[in-house]
């Protein structure tokens, strides 16, 4: 089987990590136990700085300075917890691209296969679709550079820019003789972290990939779009959260806002009481009480969660699929001057509104739908979650890992949207409690507080 790894162009996959606002320094007030504890850490810092010495002095080969220091770095953060790390310089400006959700650049979703970058598709309206550029299109050579030997982030770089740049691709297409040379001008493209369709005649689908600063402004014009389309006929929408990594914590709040008319969304709470936070809904359900069925799945985590939980505690919607992946904390980006990177420290927990947190556990769907798996995939389609990480923030209470995370390619194998569409036309009654104990309601939801 050809081994495939997929990216949007331009924008690096960085997981499932929440982003808050930078934190700012804390003064402390030290007393004789802080006193002697600061000590013993000065000491283990006088370690550190014999081995570093040695190092540079006896290993086989002259070290790099900076390599070995970041290198300690890095050693010191993940130690912490999966999530945590350092970034060096290059490693935060994509992570900025990334959560921007905007960058210089083509316009196409590539793939590598055995070796070859492959076009997945173009993205409408950029210079790759204006110019032609189609899906299965072998990419061969950049700017006359061969493409054959690059890693897939290698090529992608290099098709990344400033607007306006140029770049010539040389392409091989099949049912064509001979390459097709085509030179681009990049532009400003922005990813779609959003797509829609119409289910049937009466149903909106929107499908969200991942919370970038472009999610909510693309979720609020699908909707309008969908129910301008769909006029009395619509029944309601299906949002599909399954295998989405996450992403900015804003995001995820004001796409749980969009259906919510108040109540809290979401709480964050970090090692002091007093840097408890909460954010609460506004009036104004954009959907004017439609309801509303959430697709989830063992891929579904971080922002994902928040969403899903928001909207399944306060009733708004329920949930269909599998066990979420269960990665209940919240990163802040923490920028260390101009050239240095960043680090990504994990400094809160996060809960949803009726005080529940996932860590570790995931969110539990209101109705459970299991997928057929092709026997080629069986091994393959489970994610084994927060629970399986190593070094993971411990919960509270048992803890569960592994849950489905396939999705079948063919909208008409797919169970757990067929099971939504069910709902929303009544044909099937949800039966099943959620984890609240509560029956869930799809044909009056509800908007009251959790609180």
């Amino acid at each position: 089987m050809m081994r495939k790894t997929s990216v949007i162009l331009l924008s690096a996959a960085t997981g499932a990590a929440l982003t808050l606002f930078v934190t700012q320094p804390r003064a402390v007030m030290m007393g004789s136990s802080a006193r002697a504890a600061t000590s013993d850490t000065y000491r283990q810092l006088n370690l550190f700085g014999d081995v570093f010495e040695r190092v540079r002095s006896d290993y086989v080969e002259k070290p790099d300075d900076s390599k070995l220091v970041e290198s300690a770095i890095s050693g010191m953060l993940t130690g912490l917890d999966p999530h945590s790390s350092y970034m060096d310089a290059k490693s935060f400006r994509d992570m900025q691209v990334q959560t921007r959700g905007e960058f210089g650049g083509l316009g196409i979703e590539v793939t590598m296969e055995d070796g070859l970058i492959k076009v997945v598709s173009p993205i409408d309206d950029t210079p790759a679709s204006k110019a032609g550029i189609m899906a299965n299109d072998i990419i061969t050579n950049l700017d006359d550079e061969a493409v054959q030997g690059l890693t897939l982030n290698q090529a992608v770089e290099k098709m990344r820019g400033p607007v306006n740049t140029k770049i010539r691709l040389k392409i091989i297409r099949k049912g064509s003789d001979n390459p097709i040379e085509v030179t681009l001008v990049r532009d400003n493209i922005r990813v779609r972290s959003v797509r829609a369709r119409t289910e049937g005649d009466d149903i909106g689908y929107i499908r969200v990939t991942t919370f970038n600063e472009q999610t909510t402004e693309g979720l609020k014009r699908e909707i309008g779009n969908l129910t301008t389309q769909l006029g009395d006929k619509l029944k309601g929408f299906v949002i599909d959260l399954r295998n989405n990594p996450g992403g900015l914590l804003e995001e995820a709040v004001t796409v749980s806002d969009t259906f919510l008319e108040r109540g809290e969304i979401v709480s964050t709470r970090g090692r002091n009481a007093e840097e408890t936070q909460r954010r609460a809904a506004h009036a104004g359900d954009l959907t004017k009480g439609k309801p509303v069925i959430v697709l989830i799945n063992g891929g579904s985590a971080s922002a994902s969660e928040i969403v899903a939980g928001a909207l399944q505690d306060h009733k708004r919607a329920t949930l269909v699929g599998t066990r979420s992946f269960g990665k209940g904390s919240v990163q802040t980006i923490i920028p260390l001057g101009s050239g240095n990177g960043a680090l990504r420290l994990t400094t809160a927990r996060y809960f949803t509104p009726s005080g529940k947190s996932i860590q570790a556990k995931g969110i539990v769907p209101d109705i459970e739908v299991l997928q057929d798996v092709p026997d080629e995939l069986k091994s393959r389609t489970d994610t084994k979650g927060e629970a399986s990480l190593r070094g993971h923030l411990k919960s509270e209470g048992d803890e569960k890992t592994g849950s489905q995370s396939y999705v079948p390619p063919d909208a008409k194998d797919d169970k757990a949207l067929k099971m939504a569409a069910d709902l929303l036309h009544g044909v099937k009654v949800n039966a099943t409690a959620p984890a609240t104990g509560d029956k869930a309601a799809i044909d009056k939801p509800a908007n009251k507080a959790a609180n």
